[in-house]
């Protein structure tokens, strides 16, 4: 669809079900970006931290909005998904209790990602 991009799209979502329109715009962009063959990275920043455990996406809900647990599953097939190590702690969650395929990491990570030779950063 986008042809050869040398580009990565890192998406930062802060929100969880306290707003969520804007988590699902965060999952929904990450996600297309991911079917049209871009590298994603995927932030799981306060709210949305939760949906890095098992069965959390599967509970989300928003009319006409594609189901959050599929976003996020295209999303790990083919990018990166990274829940925030203060956001996780603060929620007691660790590295046993994530998805597959999700890593915990902080602010510098996220920042060398972010200014990446090629990155563009967008914060839902």
């Amino acid at each position: 669809m986008l042809g050869a991009m040398a580009r990565t799209l890192v998406v930062k979502a802060t929100a969880g079900a306290d707003a969520p329109e804007r988590c699902a715009q965060a999952f929904t962009v990450a996600a297309t970006a991911a079917a049209a063959g871009v590298p994603v990275s995927l932030w799981l920043t306060g709210e949305s931290t939760w949906f890095a455990l098992p069965g959390r996406a599967e509970e989300f809900a928003l009319p006409h909005s594609a189901p959050l647990a599929e976003l996020l599953h295209v999303v790990l097939a083919s990018g990166t998904v990274t829940a925030c190590t203060q956001c996780a702690a603060r929620r007691e969650i660790g590295p046993d209790d994530v998805l597959p395929g999700v890593r915990i990491a902080g602010a510098a990570v996220f920042v060398e990602e972010a200014m990446a030779d090629g990155a563009q950063a967008l914060v839902y």
